[in-house]
Parts: structure tokens; C-alpha cells; sequence
């Protein structure tokens, strides 16, 4: 049985200043929690007992109460809750972005504001095998837990830094791509095997402070290239489209 105070500090972590205070993120879902198994130790686990017989061997000396459908529905942050609950440490990450950016390709998000997209955009990281994802500080939380659902178990295997862009890129020393409506068709273009990839705002692009330190501007045109379309891509499509055409060329990870 789950406790009250439990429930409490668990509807309390839906805010960051409490993810902050606490170092702790809530993920949940036999999916999400299971591929966060995988390289993470919770702290602290709710799940039924069919959940729990399945994973006996994952459970070591982890914290855990036995919570039938009822219990779970109340402490969970999801309308459908999913068999399992789980608090992890926020992973500290450490790395810099010119340094990861030498030896691989890798994205950097400048002020994407959507939970789900941000969620969705590190689940495309995973997808194509880029291991770094580095946010200004005015993107979402990554460990909102709408952007948690959203990565699908890929905070598993990307990592995800927050960091003040514009200064962190004027010293890197690789190519920095961007992709902006006035850009050259990237279908077009010569692209690189390691470097930086900018997605910018989902409503104004890249910022003027980032786009002066892109030196590749890129274009993902309509088709026919001159019909009338609506006006831009999602920024998470945006992402999966540009992504695709840089592994299509064989771009190694």
C-alpha cells in the first residue's frame, strides 16, 4: 500500500523546483520505466504484483510498495496509468558541447518549448544514434513528466545537457548547422559526419543571438517545391526529417 506522504512527494515532482530540490524524476509505464532499468537505479518503485514477480531480479534493495489499479490511479501523473511507477535520480551528465561535437553529430535545441516535442526530439536522438542533446536554458525540462513519456525510455542511452548556447558555440570548432526557411535545400547539400544540428523555437526558429554562430544554413523544402503549403514543420518532424537525411548519407555515429 502506498502511503499519503508518498503520493504527496510523488504529485510534488510534477514541478521542477521540486525535481530540483529533491533530484528526483517520476517515469512510468512498463516501457519507459523498464528501457530506465536498464542503465538507471530508482529509488523508489509502485507497481502491481504481477509487475513486481516480473522484475524480482531488477528490485535488489530498492525502496517499493505493491499498488493495485486504485493506489496506482492515485499517485500516478498520467490519465492511464500503466502497471508501474518509478522515482530516479536526475543523471548528471557531463560533457561539453564542443567536445562532443568533434567526434559526432549532435543536436542542440535553442528554446523548444513543448514538453512533447522536447520528449519526442531526444526519442529521434536515440533513434539515430546521436548520444548528446544539448538544450538552452530557456527549453523545457526534459524531466517534466510529459517530456519523459514523450523519450520513450531514450534518457536510457541520450544524454541531455543544459547550458547557455550562444556562448558555449562561439567556442566550438566544427560545423554548425541550422535549419531556417531562407536556408540552402538540404537534399542539395554536403553534410558532415560529425558537428552540430540547431532546431529552433517551435513558433520564432532559432534565435538571432544563435543563428549569427551558424555557418550551414539548412532548408527542408515542400513538394512540389513552389506549392502552397502551410507555413513551417513541427520542430520535432523538422528534427526526424533532417536527422534521416544526414544518416541516409551514411553518415557514420
Amino acid at each position: 500500500m502506498i502511503s499519503k506522504a508518498r503520493i504527496k512527494q510523488i504529485h510534488g515532482l510534477e514541478r521542477k523546483k521540486n525535481r530540483l530540490e529533491e533530484g528526483l524524476f517520476v517515469a512510468e509505464g512498463h516501457k519507459l520505466v523498464g528501457e530506465l532499468l536498464t542503465t538507471m537505479q530508482p529509488t523508489y518503485i509502485a507497481a502491481t504484483s504481477e509487475w513486481l514477480k516480473a522484475h524480482s531480479h531488477l528490485l535488489g534493495n530498492i525502496s517499493y510498495d505493491t499498488v493495485d489499479e486504485e493506489e496506482l490511479r492515485r499517485a500516478s501523473l498520467l490519465q492511464h496509468p500503466q502497471s508501474v511507477l518509478a522515482l530516479f535520480p536526475l543523471p548528471k551528465a557531463e560533457a561539453t558541447l564542443a567536445d562532443v561535437a568533434k567526434n559526432e553529430l549532435t543536436l542542440a535545441l535553442d528554446g523548444v518549448q513543448d514538453p512533447g516535442n522536447m520528449g519526442t526530439i531526444v526519442r529521434l536522438a536515440d533513434w539515430f544514434g546521436i548520444h548528446h542533446v544539448f538544450c538552452s536554458l530557456d527549453s523545457a525540462d526534459i524531466f517534466n513528466p510529459k517530456a519523459t513519456q514523450a523519450t520513450m525510455g531514450a534518457l536510457a542511452r541520450v544524454n541531455v545537457h543544459y547550458i547557455n548556447l550562444a556562448e558555449e558555440l562561439q567556442h566550438t570548432d566544427v560545423t554548425i548547422y541550422g535549419t531556417f526557411l531562407d536556408g540552402d535545400n538540404i537534399y542539395n547539400q554536403q553534410l558532415s559526419s560529425s558537428g552540430i544540428i540547431i532546431m529552433g523555437n517551435e513558433g520564432k526558429g532559432v534565435s538571432a543571438e544563435v543563428a549569427r554562430l551558424v555557418n550551414r544554413r539548412l532548408y527542408i523544402p515542400p513538394y512540389p517545391a513552389d506549392s502552397q503549403t502551410v507555413e513551417s514543420l513541427n520542430v520535432a518532424i523538422a528534427t526526424a526529417i533532417t536527422c534521416s537525411e544526414f544518416r541516409r548519407r551514411g553518415c557514420p555515429s
